[in-house]
């Protein structure tokens, strides 16, 4: 007998999971707290990597679907000095091993591609009950309940279901990044689009970082990164965006004024995001009937590997169920085996791209990283 997978989250991670699952023919449903599809964006882009979010792609049968969203040139990359001095430039000549498409885009492929009742939205995870025999009872805001034979937390940072593996909590990383977008940047910012240019660019200096891409439409997203103490955020009134953008902007002093525009000249109320981590090498013992994948498994900084990582963690996953039809133990032990050691090398490759962008070699060591030099 095939076993049933209740999924919790429906990112990258647990939709690619449902997807691989179809394909293998195996049921699979998912509980998402959102309301709907459409309730938030889902941020900026993605560059999809060749050895693990395109893989994991294939695998869901998407990959036609995949190319249609490709931003095309967005995999260039430019890093720059506090003074705009170009330090690195490298065009997107269209055979990079990870283009680069919008979150958003790639969520809904994902989405298009399941049964239109695999994903019950509006279902707050509230509570987790252990029936015995690896079995789960879930509680959910709304009063309703549901059990489930092989439970997946694929629901991020704060996970609702780590706790039945793990006492592991995400711990503060040592930098906050505030999230700012331009719009019409062409027509109303040629300055800041001509220093950002058509990918993604790094300004970097000690305990400092500015780092943009273009999106379609003449879109710059951006990042205000600071080495700062996590508690550095309660001094500003972020209920005021203007003030909170200039509070920001002033931890910049002396930068090139095309650099901090993409701060001072925000078109959205900036937003707040301190960088959280778990233990490099976080792992559990075998806990009958339930695992983790992505960010709830193996949460790091942001280095370009979290999307791609989750997606293969879910094509995984689903593989090794496939591979052990009715034995969720089994199944379980083989992802974990792979899982495991995956996470912990991302998650130290993670933290070191981190001190290479506002640690005391900035920008001069990620130079040198993304040069082969270190």
């Amino acid at each position: 007998m095939t076993t049933t997978v209740t999924i919790i989250g429906a990112g990258l991670g647990g939709l690619t999971l449902a997807r691989v699952l179809h394909v293998h023919g195996i049921a699979a449903t998912v509980y998402e707290a959102e309301p709907s599809a459409g309730a938030r964006t889902q941020g900026g882009q993605l560059d999809i990597h060749e050895h693990d979010g395109q893989r994991a792609l294939a695998e869901a049968g998407l990959t036609a679907e995949f190319r249609a969203i490709i931003h095309q040139g967005g995999a260039a990359s430019r890093i720059l000095d506090r003074h705009a001095k170009l330090l690195l430039d490298e065009p997107d000549d269209g055979d990079t091993g990870r283009p680069e498409v919008l979150r958003g885009d790639l969520r809904r492929i994902l989405l298009d591609a399941l049964p239109a009742d695999t994903v019950r939205w509006g279902k707050k995870l509230t509570e987790v009950t252990a029936l015995g025999d690896g079995r789960h009872e879930l509680t959910f805001a709304d009063g309703t309940t549901a059990r489930t034979e092989l439970l997946v937390g694929a629901d991020g940072a704060w996970s609702r279901i780590r706790p039945l593996l793990s006492d592991a909590r995400p711990r503060y990383a040592g930098a906050v990044f505030i999230e700012t977008y331009l719009h019409d940047v062409d027509e109303r910012h040629p300055a800041v689009a001509e220093v950002v240019g058509d990918g993604a660019m790094f300004a970097l200096a000690p305990g400092h970082g500015i780092s943009a891409h273009r999106e379609a439409d003449g879109v710059v997203h951006t990042y205000a990164q600071l080495a700062r103490p996590a508690d550095w955020l309660d001094g500003i009134d972020f209920a005021d965006p203007t003030a909170a953008l200039a509070r920001v902007a002033a931890e910049f002093d002396g930068w090139a004024p095309e650099l901090t525009a993409l701060i001072t000249d925000g078109d959205t109320p900036p937003v707040a995001r301190t960088i959280n981590t778990l233990p490099t090498g976080h792992r559990w013992d075998r806990t009958p009937g339930v695992t983790l994948l992505g960010d709830a498994a193996h949460l790091a900084p942001p280095a370009g590997e979290g999307a791609n990582l989750a997606m293969l963690d879910g094509a995984e996953l689903a593989s090794a169920i496939a591979a052990h039809p009715g034995d969720g133990e089994a199944a379980l032990t083989a992802y974990e085996a792979a899982l495991f050691p995956r996470g912990a090398t991302a998650a130290s490759d993670a933290h070191r791209i981190l001190d290479l962008c506002v640690g005391d070699s900035a920008p001069f060591g990620l130079v040198d990283f993304m040069t082969g030099v270190s």
